[in-house]
């Protein structure tokens, strides 16, 4: 009987040695993200986190998992994959600090059909910007290689962070009619409606390479703009006290986000409270979108809101404005459900 002998695992397209050369290369931009309360990291079948070393008395952890969506393809396709890992740390970062959770720890899944551990690399070393600057630690993670699952340089990235928080300080709480609407300004478009966006730009024809029709430089590096980190200042105003609850702007935008955080109430909002940032106006205006598909499908310039007592907004608001944050007031808590808006967006 004839039998067919030696085959390899890089036969059938997996390559051990370019996973292996990855996690050599990325030790560096993982151990540059330690913090107080990292036992052991990257080489283990687990990573080891001591709360109390962290800081932690009566600690109650909070979870978040989240990806980037289909900005990936417009990365995959120009090439500048770079800050996709900013935006993959901040989809989850952002999130567990509107529980009031200081994020602790970070994991990334990384999927592939043809490891290139460059551009692997350089994903993952963005991932550790990320993590630096929220004060998270990175200390794990998959690299997947699985031919046939994904073609070309196609990939996939997923991320879990991991957070903090004493017992009896998780928002949002005490929520209140009257409670002022601080709006925190967007980097743009952040990682969310890019569905939407591609199919725009499919129809003016433009590639990516093009001068951006909204600011300087290409197209395709301007709609990759990273995702803005809130944690730091957000902690920061959190010292300050008043702030009741806090909502990142993400898919669904202030429509559908800001109700999740004020369940029971209502909320006004101006919209001639801030300018529409340029690259929302020209979505809006190349794809004929109506203002309240904006509203539900983009940030349109606000990544974050905190709702804060009246008598506190103003020291939060300057607590922010300290920490790096352009700050608009939005409006305030109403009676009622939902989210009403008065005024227009405008350039």
């Amino acid at each position: 009987m004839d039998r067919k002998n030696g085959l390899s695992y890089r036969d059938a397209g997996v390559d051990i040695d370019a996973g292996n050369a990855l996690v050599e290369r990325i030790k560096p931009a993982a151990k540059s993200t330690d913090r107080p309360g990292v036992m052991a990291g990257l080489g283990g079948f687990g990573a080891l986190f001591d709360l109390k070393a962290a800081g932690y008395d009566d600690p109650v952890l909070v979870a978040a998992t989240d990806g980037v969506g289909t900005k990936l393809k417009i990365a995959i396709e120009t090439g500048i994959v770079d800050g996709i890992g900013i935006d993959l740390v901040a989809m989850c970062v952002n999130d567990l600090i509107c529980q009031g959770a200081e994020p602790l720890f970070f994991l990334d899944y990384f999927a592939t059909g043809k490891l290139d551990v460059d551009a692997a690399a350089r994903v993952v070393e963005g991932i550790a910007a990320g993590c630096r600057a929220s004060g998270c630690a990175l200390i794990g993670g998959e690299t997947a290689e699985m031919p046939g699952m994904y073609q070309g340089g196609d990939f996939d990235l997923a991320g879990f962070a991991i957070g903090a928080m004493e017992r009896g300080r998780s928002l949002p709480a005490d929520v209140a009619e009257g409670d002022v609407l601080l709006g925190l300004a967007s980097d743009g478009v952040h990682s969310n409606g890019y569905s939407l966006v591609r199919r725009i730009v499919e129809s003016t024809g433009l590639g990516w390479e093009a001068p951006a029709p909204f600011t300087d430089g290409p197209l395709g590096e301007a709609l990759l703009t990273p995702t803005r980190l809130y944690v730091k200042p957000a902690l920061a105003a959190l010292e300050q006290g008043g702030i009741h609850a806090l909502a990142h702007i993400t898919g669904g935008g202030l429509t559908e986000n800001l109700p999740r955080v004020i369940e029971g109430f209502g909320a006004e909002i101006d919209l001639g409270a801030w300018r529409l940032p340029p690259v929302f106006a020209w979505l809006m205006a190349e794809g004929g979108v109506a203002e309240a598909e904006m509203l539900r499908s983009f940030n349109v310039g606000i990544g974050m809101v905190a709702v804060v007592a009246e008598e506190a907004a103003g020291r939060v608001a300057s607590a922010l404005t300290e920490a790096g944050e352009t700050v608009f007031t939005l409006g305030r808590v109403t009676a009622g459900e939902g989210v009403t808006y008065k005024g227009r967006l405008a350039p």
